[in-house]
């Protein structure tokens, strides 16, 4: 998801009017979030405009989160509005606009989600888990038990978001103290998962086994050594081989 060639100034200006997807995180990073709104909502004050260009320093999940917040305020929050938009940016705001809502329940927020979560796009994907994040953290086994049956899903990206949204940690993300400390309560979640066809998923059930390890080594270890004895195939070795890969270069 990264691009060595610089953005041109015709690639910046169609990403920045809301026209084309980004194609890697670079552009994504690199958009001008105050002139997408502008040229998305045109019936947003200028105010608001230039307080989102204020805010051009702030972290992306930051800028995220303050788009969703004008459009709310504006009377511009419908997500069903936005999560159909050419820009997957704007998509990744309705995502916000959803994690956000005072309103829905948190059983209600995933459900709203769930096309969100299985989005054609990477970024989009990855932003419906994290608006959602925070309501994750705070009560993550309310969570668990909403999205377990999302493992049998069609859609590998919907069984990818069952597993990601509940990793015990993440670099743009809040960490979920008690899986980190007990993923134990995640076992039967990731046994759903552990021989998944599709390495979209694998990757995510490995890495959210390399999360636990970092707290909880032996569990990983047991929990490993009990998959091998009772899966032989290829998807569940790729699995174990990902989540033991810090493990095994600490000995």
């Amino acid at each position: 998801m990264t691009n060595k060639q610089p953005l041109s100034r015709e690639r910046r200006a169609q990403l920045d009017a809301g026209l084309v997807e980004a194609t890697h995180l670079a552009e994504i990073l690199a958009l001008d979030f105050a002139r997408l709104l502008a040229a998305v909502a045109p019936s947003l004050p200028a105010s608001a405009v230039a307080s989102m260009r204020k805010a051009a320093n702030s972290g992306i999940t930051l800028r995220m989160q303050g788009a969703a917040t004008l459009l709310r305020a504006h009377a511009l929050g419908d997500p069903l509005h936005w999560q159909t938009h050419t820009s997957d940016t704007v998509r990744g705001w309705a995502c916000y606009l959803i994690g956000s809502d005072p309103r829905l329940t948190l059983e209600h927020k995933l459900d709203a989600m769930r096309a969100l979560a299985d989005d054609p796009h990477f970024g989009v994907r990855e932003w419906a888990w994290l608006a959602l994040r925070p309501h994750i953290a705070a009560e993550p086994l309310r969570v668990l038990a909403h999205v377990h049956g999302w493992t049998a899903d069609a859609s590998p990206n919907v069984r990818r978001f069952a597993c990601e949204a509940l990793r015990p940690r993440g670099v743009w993300a809040a960490h979920i103290a008690l899986f980190k400390q007990e993923p134990q309560h995640a076992q039967p979640l990731l046994e759903a998962l552990c021989c998944d066809e599709s390495r979209y998923v694998q990757d995510s059930v490995g890495n959210w086994l390399n999360d636990a390890g970092k707290s909880q080594p032996a569990w990983v270890r047991a929990l490993c050594a009990g998959w091998a004895e009772r899966h032989a195939g290829a998807a569940n070795a790729y699995v174990r081989k990902r989540a033991l890969r810090l493990l095994d270069k600490a000995g």
